[in-house]
C-alpha cells in the first residue's frame, strides 16, 4: 500500500550503508495497513463461542503459515530461510495459547490476536540480540492474521510500475524476499541494522540498501532520490542529471565486476579464498556456479529450523552430503566449511534449543548445547564424517560461540577422532584476545562479524538506535579482527571471515590487509568483492587496513579507505 501524505524532505538523509552500489529513482513509500472500514465491519467476529473463535484463527495461522512456506519454495538461500522461520512462528504453540486465554478471558478475536502478538514483542524485544529481530517478524505476522480474518488481502508491497526506491519504516521477510530487482532499484529503511532481515535479503538480491535513517518517512512517494549504499545517503535534492550519470558509472564498474571469474588475488598475486555461505542443498548448488572455491559458511542449523525431533546420524549425512556434492568436481584446492548447529538465540531448533532463557543471546547457543547434550554434538560429527567420507570433498568443521581454549581443544579432539579438520569461530572477544593459543589447538579459525561486533559493542545488533555501534566498521571490532589475523600469520594458519562484513569491497580489502586469508559471503557479492581485491596490491591493502584501523568511526574508516584506494 503506498501513501503520500508526509511533508516533502529538504536534506540529504544518513544511514547505515548494508549494499553497497547506487540507486536513483522515484520514492515507493510503502505501508503494511489494513482498511480500518474492514476490521470497523468485523467487529467482534459474531463467533458462537470461544472454540468458534480459537477456530477461526487456527484457520487463519495454516493460511498465512502456508502462504510463508509457498514464498519459501519459489525463494533460495536467505530468503528460505527466514521465510520458513516465519511460518514456524505463524503456528506457535504459545502465540496460540496466548491468544486461547484471552479469547476465554472474554477479549474480542481481533484484540486477543493483537495482545497475543504484543505480549511477544515486549517479551522478544526485552530479550534484546537477535531475539529483537522477531518482533518485527511477529508484527507483519499480526497482520496478515488480522487481513485474513477479517476478509482483506494480506499486506505486502506493491510491485512499482517503474524502477523505484522502496522506503518503509521497515520491510518483514515476506516483503523483500519477493523483490524483483529489475522494479526495486534501492531500499531505504528506518529502523534495522546491517545484519536485519532487510539487509541480509538486499544483499542477497544485490539491492542497494541503506537501513537506519532517521526521517526516511519524511520522505514523499514520488520524490526521485538518489541512494548510495556504500555511504549510506539519501540524497532527495540531487540533480537528475547528475544522479543519473553516477549510476551509470556505477553500474558500468558493477559490469566490470559481473565479469570477473576468479580465481581472487590482488593485483600483485596475493592469493585470497574466496567463498559462499550457504543453508541447503539448493543454495550451495547455486554458489557452486559462482567463482568460489568452496563453502565457508554452512549453517547446518538453517536445515532443522522446522524439525521436532533430532535427525539421525544417517540422516543427517544424506542432508550434509547434499550440500557437499556440488563441490566434488572442483578440484582438491576446494574445500567446505561446516559450522555445528548455532542453535538458540533467533534460531530456535526444538530438538535442541533450551526454553524460557533470559538472555538467550548469551546463553546456551552454539557449542554450549554440548554441555549438557554432548550426544547432540557427537551426533552431528558422525553425520559430517558420513557425507565426507561420501563425497570425498575436503570437509573442515567449525564451532560457533567458543569463548576458551578448553573447549576449542575438547572439540578439536572430537573433530579429529574422525579425520576432519576442526576449527572455531572467532565471535566471542575472549576468543579473539586469545586468538594465538586458539591456533595452537585447533587448524583454522573463522570470524563471525555478526555476533563479534554485538559482543565487541555490548550492542544489539538489530537494534535501529545502536545501528552506528554495530557497524562492522567501527575500529574496536577491526582491532579484534587484527588481533586474530595476525595470530593466523605468525601461526602459518588460515583465518577468515564468514560474516556480513566480508561482503563489503571496501572492507574486503581493509581485511585482507590485515592478513585475512579467506572471505565467505553470499554468491551475489563473490563477484564485486572478487573483482576490486584484483584491482589493488598488498601495499594499498595493507595501508586501507591501517587507515581503517586509525579511523575514529565507522564513517571515517570508509572514507579513509576509500581515499587510500582512490589515492
Amino acid at each position: 500500500m503506498v501513501t503520500s501524505q508526509s511533508p516533502a524532505v529538504s536534506a540529504v538523509l544518513q544511514g547505515t550503508p548494508v549494499v553497497p552500489g547506487l540507486a536513483f529513482g522515484p520514492v515507493v513509500r510503502v505501508t503494511q495497513e489494513i482498511a480500518p472500514a474492514a476490521i470497523e465491519a468485523y467487529g467482534d467476529g459474531g463467533h458462537a463461542d470461544t472454540d468458534a473463535a480459537l477456530a477461526a484463527y487456527d484457520a487463519a495461522v495454516d493460511k498465512v503459515a502456508t502462504g510463508f512456506a509457498a514464498k519459501a519454495e519459489r525463494a533460495s538461500g536467505a530468503a528460505t530461510q527466514v521465510l520458513t522461520a516465519s511460518a514456524g512462528l505463524t503456528r506457535d504453540k504459545g502465540l496460540r495459547g496466548a491468544v486461547s486465554t484471552r479469547l476465554s478471558a472474554g477479549e474480542p478475536l481481533l484484540d486477543a490476536v493483537g495482545g497475543a502478538v504484543a505480549q511477544f514483542v515486549d517479551v522478544f524485544s526485552a530479550m534484546g540480540g537477535l531475539m529483537a529481530e522477531r518482533a518485527t517478524d511477529l508484527r507483519d505476522i499480526e497482520r496478515r492474521l488480522v487481513a485474513r480474518l477479517v476478509g482483506e488481502p494480506e499486506p505486502g508491497v506493491e510491485v512499482p510500475s517503474e524502477a523505484s526506491v522502496l522506503v518503509a519504516t521497515d520491510l518483514a521477510p515476506a516483503d523483500t524476499a519477493g523483490l524483483d530487482p529489475a522494479l526495486v532499484v534501492g531500499l531505504v529503511t528506518e529502523r534495522g541494522g546491517p545484519t536485519s532481515h532487510t539487509a541480509i535479503i538486499a544483499r542477497q538480491l544485490g539491492i542497494p540498501c541503506v537501513v537506519g535513517v532517521a526521517g526516511a518517512l519524511t520522505l514523499t512517494t514520488g520524490t526521485p532520490v538518489l541512494v548510495d549504499g556504500a555511504t549510506g545517503t539519501v540524497d532527495a535534492e540531487v540533480d537528475a542529471d547528475d544522479a543519473t550519470s553516477r549510476v551509470e558509472a556505477d553500474r558500468a564498474s558493477r559490469a566490470l565486476a559481473d565479469a570477473w571469474t576468479g580465481p581472487a588475488q590482488t593485483a600483485d598475486g596475493t592469493r585470497v579464498t574466496v567463498m559462499a555461505n550457504v543453508a541447503d542443498a539448493e543454495s550451495a548448488r547455486n554458489a557452486a556456479t559462482a567463482p568460489v572455491e568452496g563453502v565457508g559458511l554452512f549453517r547446518t542449523e538453517l536445515c532443522f529450523l522446522d524439525r521436532k525431533e533430532e535427525p539421525s546420524a544417517q540422516e543427517q549425512g544424506d542432508i550434509y552430503a547434499g550440500v557437499l556434492e556440488p563441490f566434488k568436481a572442483q578440484g582438491p584446492d576446494v574445500h567446505v566449511v561446516v559450522r555445528t548447529l548455532d542453535a538458540g538465540s533467533d534460531k530456535p531448533v526444538a530438538f535442541a534449543t533450551l526454553e524460557d532463557e533470559e538472555n538467550p543471546a548469551l546463553g546456551v547457543r552454539g557449542l554450549r548445547l554440548a554441555i549438557s547434550n554432548p550426544e547432540l554434538l557427537e551426533r552431528q560429527l558422525d553425520g559430517i564424517a558420513i557425507a565426507a567420507e561420501r563425497t570425498g570433498v575436503d570437509t573442515w568443521v567449525m564451532a560457533p560461540m567458543v569463548a576458551t581454549v578448553a573447549e576449542a581443544a575438547d572439540f578439536a579432539e572430537r573433530v579429529r577422532s574422525r579425520g576432519l579438520k576442526p576449527g572455531v569461530m572467532i565471535e566471542v572477544p575472549s576468543a579473539a584476545l586469545l586468538a594465538s593459543r586458539m591456533l595452537e589447538v585447533v587448524d583454522f579459525l573463522s570470524i563471525g562479524t555478526n555476533d563479534l561486533t554485538q559482543y565487541v559493542m555490548a550492542a544489539d545488533r538489530l537494534a535501529t538506535d545502536l545501528a552506528h555501534l554495530t557497524d562492522p566498521w567501527q575500529p574496536a571490532v577491526l582491532h579484534m579482527v587484527a588481533i586474530t589475523a595476525e595470530a593466523g600469520r605468525r601461526a602459518r594458519k588460515p583465518v577468515g571471515v564468514c560474516g556480513e562484513a566480508a561482503a563489503d569491497p571496501l572492507l574486503a580489502v581493509a581485511l585482507v590487509g590485515m592478513g585475512v586469508t579467506s572471505l565467505s559471503m553470499a554468491p551475489a557479492a563473490v563477484r564485486a568483492v572478487g573483482a576490486q581485491l584484483s584491482q589493488v596490491n598488498m601495499t594499498t591493502a595493507e595501508k586501507a587496513a591501517e587507515a581503517a584501523l586509525s579511523a575514529s568511526d565507522p564513517m571515517a574508516g570508509r572514507d579513509a579507505v576509500r581515499a587510500v584506494l582512490e589515492g
